[in-house]
This record gives C-alpha cells, sequence and structure tokens, in this order.
C-alpha cells in the first residue's frame, strides 16, 4: 500500500482543532492501515518526527430513508502525536 493510500484525509472538528496545541494531529485512514503504515506514512508526507499513534474503528451509523434502512460506510480514526522537537503540520494556510 502507497503511503498516500493509508492517509485519507485531515479530521476538522472542534475537538480535533483543540488538541492540536498539544501537537495531537487527527487523520482518517484506510481500514486496513495499522499503527506503523500510518507513522511511515505521516512522517513521509509531512517531514514530522511522530512519537505515538493511536488508532480506533468507528462504526457506520444507522440511517433512514423513508422506510428503508442501512448504514453509513465504516471509518478508522488514526490520532498522531508528535514528538517535542518535531515541526508543526500546517493544515490551513494563514
Amino acid at each position: 500500500m502507497d503511503v498516500r493510500d493509508v492517509i485519507l484525509r485531515p479530521i476538522i472538528t472542534e475537538a480535533a482543532m483543540a488538541a492540536q496545541d498539544n501537537k495531537k494531529f487527527t487523520f482518517e485512514v484506510d481500514v486496513r492501515a495499522n499503527k506503523t503504515q500510518v507513522k511511515q506514512a505521516i512522517e513521509e508526507i509531512f517531514d514530522v518526527k511522530v512519537s505515538n499513534v493511536n488508532i480506533m474503528n468507528v462504526r457506520g451509523k444507522l440511517k433512514r430513508m423513508g422506510k428503508h434502512t442501512g448504514y453509513t460506510k465504516k471509518r478508522r480514526k488514526a490520532i498522531v502525536t508528535l514528538t517535542a522537537d518535531s515541526k508543526e503540520i500546517v493544515l490551513f494556510e494563514a
């Protein structure tokens, strides 16, 4: 799996943006990716040093459209903690 296929997109929520002050960044990753692959991908793409990776599986939500029911797609989130001497990941230009 290529490093660009491991990291799908950054997750931009209020809690995720508040965690960036502590050098914790949240990304949506491929459901088949493991911690080692996520760490290597982040270090290669953003040229930073990663100290810790936490991964969680997010189940799909039950959605209804009239009498039809179904589930949204399941996802996998990774919270990446950078080392103290690492540079920051810039998601938005100021």
